[in-house]
């Protein structure tokens, strides 16, 4: 929830960092100007949540059938509520959400925040932790802090980012092992050198490395095409080019 916001661009910026951490209930409490083009711009693709957003006078009106409120504020404040962080309150939180409670997160005005009487409304106090000699928020920064805490206990992987791959057997592996000590003997990199005692650290380091097949073919195409630069050296070599 957005109590009184001033800017339609920052309503759009919030609407965009909820989206983005999988949110989508925006409620604004008497916002000075809304709607506005200019929240659409800058929701930048979560423009749905500003068309289905719920817009009331008073958040005594927004809070109705809330169980769990939690008030965001920066301030110290004479009340017997302690403050907690985002990630101290989201498990809580989450368990409440699962169970059918309505939790709501309000944010207040981006110059004043929340007055007194609007956190008097709410039963949670919420506070970013920051540097206490210089701490400035803007709204869509705020929301975006406490909507990142609740996804990141949500569960949520990151499977989807991660690419499609099939390591390589032990036999494969050892193949490319081969066809390296095999090369190495074919362009005379083991004259001086102690190929057996090489070749043991080189199976190590590639055992450790956890290889991929795709990774496999390329090493052994680059071993394929050293051997054929190698011949074709020594070939210029024998017609005395």
């Amino acid at each position: 929830m957005l109590a009184r916001p001033n800017h339609p661009g920052n309503i759009g910026s919030a609407a965009r960092a909820m989206k983005t951490m999988g949110l989508s209930r925006l409620v604004l409490v008497a916002p000075r100007a809304f709607p506005d083009p200019e929240a659409v711009t800058l929701a930048s693709g979560a423009a749905d949540l500003l068309e289905t957003a719920r817009v009331v006078k008073t958040l005594a009106e927004a809070l109705e059938g809330v169980t769990v409120a939690c008030a965001l504020t920066s301030r110290r404040r004479e009340l017997t509520m302690e403050p907690v962080t985002p990630r101290e309150a989201v498990p809580d939180l989450l368990a409440r959400a699962r169970t059918g409670e309505e939790i709501a997160i309000v944010f207040g005005n981006e110059t004043f925040g929340l007055s007194i009487e609007e956190v008097e409304c709410c039963n949670r106090l919420l506070t970013i932790a920051g540097n206490p000699d210089y701490f400035s928020l803007n709204l869509a920064m705020a929301v975006q802090v406490v909507t990142y805490e609740l996804f990141s206990q949500a569960g949520v992987g990151v499977e989807h980012l991660r690419q499609e791959a099939e390591p390589a057997t032990l036999d494969e592996v050892e193949g490319f092992c081969g066809h390296l000590d095999q090369t190495m003997e074919h362009i005379g990199y083991y004259r001086r050198r102690n190929g057996e005692r090489l070749m043991r650290r080189m199976r190590s380091l590639f055992h450790r490395a956890a290889l991929q097949r795709e990774e496999i073919d390329i090493l052994r195409g680059f071993l394929k095409q050293v051997q054929r630069a190698h011949d074709g050296q020594l070939r210029d070599t024998d017609r005395g080019e």
